[in-house]
């Protein structure tokens, strides 16, 4: 069975190709390549200033959580789910430079029945956590609340979501105009940055779904059956070899494997501040692209160049988590870069001579970049993977 029809029986989709189109026609804001949506100014109407309003959730990594909390009765992994959201708005928004003074409001669905109070506590209390370290690095969150509702008649478990917003200077935008001859600096997405208090597996927060049922094993379903749709086919439900608590080994310490899925979504919003502070005014023109390696994994830069091939040569070794979900999925190569970022989660696209700089920024925070690859001009917009799996163009 093809991993693809496995997402499409899971009910979920690596492309999103039903939401794009239908999104197709809407309005792209005021520069179509930017990373996020950029809107006039609607707060003082200055015609120097943009707004940017961005929404994403924690998608279904909060199931896994549901299913460690309930073998573990930990509950510090559901701060990572706080984590996982906002990082996902939060460094989509940092991918146009937007690194500072940003309003968070939260959105959480829960079923009462299975989800207690000591979960939304821990919730909440996260996000002022990670607002609070993000503050040592000179980068301020407002929060401004937000809705917890009971809605266990349409959400099994959890659902976690926070909506963002911030105001800047247009002239201190970074609008993608990636060009021929840029080369791709890639940050890694595991390991432990020097602002984390464990080691990173690098998952961020696509992926889950298949992630969860390939690796996980059976018993789960019978155990947990809150945890997944009942109208899923149960040939794809859980199909694994692994216990959550089952563990494997990274550099020398044992990880249970439930929590090294639930690693949380790293933010590179300390090193993108910093990266930003250092290439300011004519400098910060260097910059040619910033992107998020979400959902696309390492091909999500395709939606936001003209014209150009992007090839990825020299990627990270892959980290021990992709390795893991391959080896028990046996998902077709070309499909794991497609879904996963498989070991870096932001790329920058600059010209070569400022990527030593980049790379000792990143190095600053604990954090290995590399240059990845490069730009090539072309008619279209491809990505061509070179990896040690084989050859994948896209």
């Amino acid at each position: 069975m093809s991993n693809s029809y496995k997402y499409d029986l899971r009910g979920v989709s690596a492309g999103k190709e039903e939401v794009h189109a239908a999104i197709k026609g809407l309005d792209k804001g005021l520069y179509p390549l930017a990373f996020c949506k950029i809107l006039p100014d609607m707060v003082a109407g200055s015609g120097d200033h943009c707004n940017i309003m961005h929404a994403d959730t924690a998608g279904t990594k909060t199931s896994l959580a549901y299913l460690y909390w309930k073998e573990t009765g930990d509950l510090s992994v559901w701060k990572g789910i706080a984590q996982d959201a906002l990082v996902m708005n939060l460094d989509d928004m940092a991918c146009v430079g937007c690194v500072d003074n940003i309003i968070v409001s939260s959105t959480i669905g829960r079923n009462k029945n299975l989800i207690p109070g000591d979960i939304i506590r821990t919730l909440i209390n996260a996000a002022t956590e990670f607002a609070d370290m993000l503050a040592t690095h000179g980068i301020h969150l407002h929060l401004a609340g937000g809705e917890t509702a009971d809605v266990g008649d349409i959400v099994r478990t959890i659902d976690v979501g926070y909506t963002t917003f911030g105001r800047m200077k247009q002239s201190d935008l970074i609008v993608n105009n990636i060009q021929a001859g840029d080369v791709i600096i890639g940050l890694a997405s595991f390991g432990q940055a020097s602002y984390e208090t464990e080691y990173n597996g690098g998952m961020g927060s696509n992926g889950l779904t298949g992630a969860r049922h390939d690796v996980l094993d059976k018993i789960y379903a019978a155990k947990y059956p809150d945890s997944y749709d009942p109208n899923t086919p149960e040939s794809v439900i859980y199909t694994g070899s692994k216990k959550l608590t089952d563990t494997i080994s990274v550099d020398g310490n044992e990880i249970p494997v439930g929590k090294l899925i639930l690693s949380p979504t790293r933010t590179y919003l300390p090193v993108l501040k910093k990266i930003l502070e250092v290439f300011q005014g004519e400098k910060r023109k260097a910059i040619h692209g910033l992107i998020h390696c979400t959902g696309g994994g390492q091909t999500k830069v395709q939606k936001f160049v003209q014209d150009k091939k992007v090839v990825k040569d020299n990627l990270f070794p892959l980290p021990p988590l992709f390795e893991m979900i391959q080896k028990e999925s046996s998902t077709d190569w070309r499909e794991m870069y497609q879904v996963f970022n498989m070991g870096h989660r932001l790329e920058l696209y600059v010209d070569e001579k400022h990527a030593q700089e980049i790379i000792a920024l990143a190095g600053s925070f604990g954090i290995p970049a590399r240059i990845a690859g490069f730009v090539e001009p072309d008619n279209g917009e491809s990505v061509l993977i070179k990896s040690p799996y084989g050859i994948f163009g896209y």
